[in-house]
């Protein structure tokens, strides 16, 4: 009887070797965790569409930002819930350097120094109409938007944070924002652009996080076809052309091969964002008994690495840290 000369399960047998042979692996550090920040006080508010994720004020942050330092989560991603009463069609409270986003950079960086934060910078949370420009006449205004994005960013840094996170999709705004950082002094404050940010159905429960849903219409005018990938290098290349420090996919198993044209095309490290959609899919298929959601949730993280990303924004950071530490 014939043998074969190659057998690959020799390197399977013992987890000892599998471990030894793995070609990729996560850690903590991989992680950049998502914020949910509200205002008020002695607010713990769990998300309906997300299980077991929070909207926290101010005063009730210590607790989750100590866990996640706890087990090794080296970054975190601000976003803030903001009252109907102080949106407008303006960006006004956007760029209030006593406004809640401003607040909770500043309570961080003073509590938590060593944490390295980004802020989210569009102005859906802002707007009376849900979308992430300006309006006029029922169209999403490009120019006058990347305007006061750059002046949100600058806010941002005087604030302390440590990277912007534009997730507008507005044409030119990295290189409008990093024009106006470095004109007052914050060279040093990096920028994470979505540069391929798809007009997803996936973004459901985080539009119920923050109750920023498009008022009227869809965001389909400037955020990317899901059917198109050549766009998303054209995209990626403009962006490191107008000083995008890292490059970022959204959402995330979906757009695998998005996240490996962009990492393999481009020597500038990418991210990842494992969306609210994908998190609510693991955690109802774990709750009926479907799916382990462990081995899941693991599965799912390994692919972004596999796929070329570098850090990956998930709401599964602290319990995969949880998971990496304990096994």
């Amino acid at each position: 009887m014939n043998f074969p000369n190659h057998r690959p399960r020799r390197l399977r047998r013992k987890a000892a070797i599998r471990d030894m042979v793995r070609e990729f692996q996560l850690q903590a550090s991989d992680f950049i965790a998502p914020l949910f920040i509200t205002e008020g006080s002695n607010i713990k508010e769990e998300i309906a569409s997300m299980p077991g994720y929070y909207r926290y004020s101010l005063d009730m942050l210590n607790a989750e930002l100590e866990e996640l330092v706890e087990v090794g989560i080296r970054s975190v991603l601000v976003f803030v819930k903001v009252p109907d009463e102080k949106k407008d069609n303006k960006g006004t409270e956007a760029l209030n350097d006593q406004g809640l986003m401003q607040q909770s950079i500043r309570h961080i960086k003073q509590h938590y120094p060593e944490l390295f934060v980004m802020s989210d910078v569009a102005l859906d949370p802002y707007s009376e109409y849900g979308h992430d420009g300006i309006v006029e006449d029922g169209e999403i205004i490009n120019d006058v938007t990347t305007e006061v994005l750059a002046a949100m960013s600058v806010s941002h840094a005087v604030a302390g944070v440590d990277m912007v996170a534009p997730s507008d999709m507005m044409d030119g705004r990295v290189g409008a924002i990093r024009a106006e950082l470095d004109k007052y002094g914050h060279e040093n404050v990096g920028i994470m652009s979505y540069s391929a940010k798809y007009a997803s159905a996936y973004y459901g429960p985080f539009r119920d996080a923050l109750d920023s849903a498009p008022g009227f219409g869809d965001k389909k005018t400037y955020q990317m076809d899901p059917a198109n990938a050549q766009e998303a290098l054209r995209e990626a290349a403009l962006d490191i052309e107008e000083g995008a420090d890292i490059l970022m996919v959204k959402p995330g198993l979906p757009y695998l091969d998005i996240v490996q044209r962009i990492s393999s095309t481009y020597n500038v490290p990418v991210s990842v964002y494992h969306v609210s959609g994908e998190y609510a899919m693991i955690k109802a298929a774990a709750e009926k008994g479907w799916l382990n959601e462990e081995d899941i949730m693991m599965e799912s993280l390994i692919a972004f690495k596999r796929a070329g990303a570098s850090l990956i924004a998930t709401y599964f950071a602290k319990e995969a840290a949880k998971y990496l530490k304990s096994n």
